[in-house]
């Protein structure tokens, strides 16, 4: 099931899934150690001594973002029972405290006598073992803790403080056949455990009555510490400043923090610009406060993988960090192009990906070939990237006065390491395609690594390094070249894929190409080797955008030809793989970076338009969707997909005003 509605303030995330279930904890940092491990955090309500948990099918159910925040609210209405109950949702943006705000609306003529459990499944540093929970009659909260992770579950009714919960109880789960403290909570009477070691979990329980055709209110909040006086002060913040504080100030905070947003939205449709400030908010979520632009947050993957997207990649970070750095987020983007001078390895390279504290991914990517010798386990692209996006943060932050240290400790190093990293003919040697599935030299790789030589050109020209700018930019320029010898089929008139190389007799490097269709082609103009209406690119993506097109009532555009991941619809003609958001919104950008007039834009806003509407109500996007029903495949949100539609909706404005002052 996609993870739906993430709320975070860069050290707490706190992800649900589609039915308002707590699915995701991560502290502190952004995808690191997950509390959850995707274990269900339940709440239930009994109502009149009815018990439902939030996935019984009666609650008809609506999930969505209160306008420019990132606070999640819950709508469950229940038209037997005759309630409406709201869930606002938010992390503080200050302390690391998730807050839910329950209001409950009786709309019977009778009153009603509410229960509600809250459950909570914490498994810290992301294990079931020697967990503890218990509860702490001094803050009348049940707190689990381990090593260095306390976390505190407490609440109180709207207008009341220093209360006490109605019930709780502390419980084992997964052993000796528990199931877990949830349990406990259907009968309407929690059994009050005091305390509980191992595979843990607890249910704390909160009463309201709601007289007829009024509304009553209460909070739960879960705070996240590193020692025991650290999680009382906090609960001790709560309780004196309210619950409801922290949730004004949160939403005060995210307004503000869009107001920041350097680009105008006011030629927008109201749809486009909702959705532009959500994949802000978003794609902000999954960020980490030290600087990691972590891929996705989403631990269902682990049922399938026995891992995640909860890395910090290069290339999807360098990418984002470009569209953020053009809203004007500078000050966020500054700690992931310092992240990645932490990392850079001393000969000059980015790895495969890192975790949020700066450590070595895992990877799958190998250090030895087939024939026994070593290769570098890396995708020269994500280095690159970074160099490019480097450059464009500087331009529009207006720092470049300030880019030395960059210049020294990561331009310098990663842009003479792509010198060397060259075969014969002045091509990017092997590496791993940005897909992580195929070993050669591609069309995405060599257009990031020509960026990223043009933009060390232009910072040695700044630093008044002529030699080495010349050096840089000659290289960029005769990579271009040799794209046009090797990469282009003048039988088909297009540009391939890849091309797989091999030594002759004579010691030349020489290469077989690979023709399949692949969207990531579209890097050839997106990183500016060659314009949008150069006649060899219009040919390539018309060919490109036809062939990948998925021909079912979903739409959008495939990866690549036959794309086995994911794979829902087998060996179909009509369904070249399932499509992806980035994928369909370069098609867009194509259409819009080409266009020779206003009405030329059409096709490209359209499909900006299906990307929005194929998100979830929510305006979460996932990886990619089913092909045949639309639902949310693979992880949910993705922060690529989110940036990407944040700079391709810059794009257009670009485009809008060109044509209009043009």
């Amino acid at each position: 099931m996609p993870r739906d509605l993430p709320v975070s303030n860069g050290n707490l995330l706190i992800n649900h899934d589609l039915r308002g279930y707590v699915r995701c904890i991560y502290y502190p940092y952004i995808g690191q150690e997950n509390h959850a491990l995707d274990h269900l955090s339940r709440f239930g309500l009994r109502i009149n001594d009815e018990f439902a948990w939030l996935d019984n099918e009666e609650w008809q159910k609506e999930a969505k973002y209160i306008k420019n925040s990132l606070i999640a609210q819950l709508i469950f209405r229940h038209p037997r029972l005759g309630v409406t109950i709201t869930l606002q949702d938010a992390v503080d943006h200050h302390d690391n405290v998730f807050v839910r705000k329950i209001i409950v609306d009786n709309h019977t003529n009778h009153p009603i006598n509410l229960q509600s459990f809250f459950h909570l499944d914490i498994n810290l540093y992301g294990s079931q073992m020697a967990n503890t929970v218990l509860y702490h009659p001094g803050l009348s909260s049940l707190m689990f803790y381990k090593g260095h992770r306390y976390v505190t579950l407490s609440c109180q009714k709207a207008g009341e403080t220093g209360s006490q919960p109605a019930g709780y109880a502390c419980g084992q789960k997964g052993m000796h056949g528990l199931e877990g403290t949830w349990r406990d909570a259907e009968d309407g009477r929690l059994q009050g455990h005091t305390i509980a070691q191992g595979s843990v979990d607890g249910v704390i329980q909160l009463n309201l009555d709601i007289e007829p055709k009024q509304q009553a209110q209460g909070y739960f909040w879960v705070c996240f510490a590193k020692s025991l006086p650290d999680v009382e002060q906090l609960e001790s913040i709560v309780r004196s400043k309210s619950p409801q504080t922290l949730l004004d100030r949160t939403k005060v905070y995210w307004s503000r923090w869009l107001s920041r947003d350097k680009i105008n939205l006011s030629l927008l449709p109201r749809d486009f610009a909702e959705a532009y400030r959500t994949s802000l908010l978003i794609a902000r979520s999954n960020i980490d406060n030290r600087g990691a632009i972590v891929a996705a947050n989403d631990s269902s993957m682990l049922k399938n993988a026995e891992d995640s997207y909860s890395y910090m990649w290069p290339r999807d970070g360098a990418l984002i960090a470009y569209a953020l750095d053009t809203s004007g987020y500078h000050h966020i983007t500054r700690k992931f192009f310092d992240f990645c001078k932490e990392v850079i390895m001393p000969e000059g390279y980015l790895m495969h990906k890192y975790n949020p504290d700066g450590s070595m991914g895992a990877s799958w990517l190998p250090w030895i070939n087939g024939e026994g010798d070593a290769q570098l386990p890396i995708q020269e692209d994500e280095t690159a990237l970074v160099i490019y996006a480097l450059w464009n943060h500087h331009q529009v932050a207006m720092t470049i006065d300030e880019s030395l240290e960059d210049y020294q400790n990561f331009v310098l190093p990663a842009a003479e390491f792509m010198l060397r990293f060259r075969d014969s003919n002045g091509l990017p040697k092997p590496s791993y395609d940005l897909w992580e599935e195929r070993y050669g030299v591609f069309a995405f790789t060599t257009a990031a690594v020509y960026a990223g030589l043009h933009a060390a050109a232009k910072f040695a020209r700044y630093h008044g390094e002529m030699e080495r700018s010349g050096r840089f930019e000659s290289a960029a320029q005769t990579m271009k070249q040799m794209v046009v010898e090797h990469f282009y089929d003048k039988e088909q008139r297009r540009f391939v894929r890849a091309i797989l190389p091999s030594t002759d007799d004579n010691h030349q490097t020489t290469y077989t190409k690979d023709m399949t269709a692949d969207a990531s082609m579209y890097a050839l103009f997106g990183f500016g080797m060659f314009e949008p209406t150069e006649p060899k690119i219009v040919k390539t993506m018309t060919y490109l955008f036809d062939k990948l097109q998925v021909r079912t009532a979903i739409g959008g555009t495939a990866r690549y030809e036959r794309d086995y991941y994911y794979n829902q619809t087998g060996d179909n003609p009509d369904i070249p793989g399932n499509p992806w958001f980035i994928c369909t919104l370069w098609h867009a950008d194509w259409l819009i970076q080409s266009a020779q007039s206003l009405d030329d834009l059409d096709e490209g806003v359209e499909i900006i338009r299906w990307a929005i509407a194929r998100a979830l109500p929510s305006g979460v996007m996932a990886e990619q969707l089913h092909p045949l029903n639309g639902a949310p495949l693979s992880v949910s949100p993705l922060t690529w997909s989110h940036a990407t539609l944040v700079q391709v909706i810059q794009d257009y404005l670009n485009a809008l005003h060109s044509f209009q002052l043009g």
